[in-house]
């Protein structure tokens, strides 16, 4: 399967290009996308056909960008350029600093940070705005963070909603778990957030990010894990989200 366009799927299973579901005059170009097609995969196989035809007022396509900042970096911005999709909701599944948090729970990522771009200079670490790369209001940041300014219009299941960090080496050290949970203030780690918040905010592109929790960072033991739960429970919500999205006023 294409790391880039997994989208381009007719959903009898055949493959085909993504833009004959997406007419010109459609209102309503939605693209779920996922760092790896298992984690829509179910959703891509229970959802509502009409969706998936030629549709002109309510659209889905899906796509998978690959794992981490990079990949899903260049993947979403060739996606977005190909098809100018009207919301593009990423779905996955991720981790948890806080043991509080029951394993399999789905929550709407309200902020985002690229945690682990900067330097450690005597053992205090330094990120871009405190190297003074960047300031910390300077397009698309805003206090530092990469905040989603269209929860509120699109969290239409008013989803419970956490701060995450986006990294690109997976936590398993202690001071970086303290430094990610305490500095950020962020409650939930994945691989790609923080590449759909910075495109979409600096694009001007609608977004919302839903995550369900199969793991405590730092715990490698993949039998304390609840990927298959976290899974499921990440799909029901999307169709069930896709079900109130489409039938908002504006695009039944």
């Amino acid at each position: 399967m294409s790391a880039l366009f997994a989208q381009r799927y007719k959903f009898d299973g055949q493959l085909n290009h993504f833009s004959e579901a997406f007419p010109d005059l459609c209102l309503m170009r939605v693209i779920i996308t996922a760092a790896t097609n298992g984690e829509w995969m179910p959703s891509f196989q229970k959802i509502n056909p009409s969706f998936a035809t030629n549709n002109k007022r309510f659209s889905v396509g899906f796509h998978e960008s690959g794992i981490g900042l990079l990949a899903s970096s260049v993947s979403l911005m060739k996606m977005f350029v190909q098809e100018t999709p009207t919301l593009i909701i990423q779905v996955g599944i991720c981790g948890s600093f806080d043991k509080k948090i029951p394993l399999g729970k789905v929550f709407a990522v309200k902020d985002d940070f690229a945690g682990d771009i900067g330097v450690t200079e005597n053992k205090v670490w330094k990120d871009l705005f405190d190297l003074k790369f960047d300031k910390p209001n300077d397009a698309p940041y805003e206090k530092k963070s990469l905040p989603n300014p269209w929860l509120k219009q699109y969290n239409v299941l008013k989803l419970p909603t956490k701060k995450a960090v986006t990294v690109n080496t997976i936590s398993t050290d202690k001071n970086k778990i303290e430094l990610y949970s305490g500095r950020y203030k962020a409650s939930l780690e994945s691989m790609e957030g923080a590449a759909l918040h910075y495109m979409g905010r600096d694009l001007h592109t609608p977004f919302i990010q839903i995550r369900a929790v199969s793991n405590y960072v730092g715990e490698r033991n993949k039998a304390k894990w609840k990927m298959k739960e976290a899974i499921y429970n990440l799909n029901e919500t999307l169709l069930q989200y896709l079900d109130a999205l489409h039938k908002l006023p504006n695009h039944a």
